[in-house]
């Protein structure tokens, strides 16, 4: 976890044109029932799905 997210997957920026993993995951993570969202990590060029910490809600972990 890290300043309050959890980080669920990473994809690559570089993904072939017209695909959008990371948007595909954090989608079927939300219809499981998650508030999952894409960020950008530009220090990794990598897409991140991930979960905000909520107070009071009990932590998820992380997927490696």
């Amino acid at each position: 976890m890290m300043n309050g997210r959890v980080v669920l997957e990473r994809f690559p920026a570089g993904g072939p044109r017209g695909s959008w993993p990371a948007e595909e995951f954090a989608r079927a993570r939300r219809q499981e029932g998650q508030r999952a969202e894409v960020v950008m990590d530009l220090a990794t060029d990598a897409f991140l799905v991930i979960v905000r910490d909520q107070e009071g809600a009990e932590p998820m972990a992380a997927v490696a």
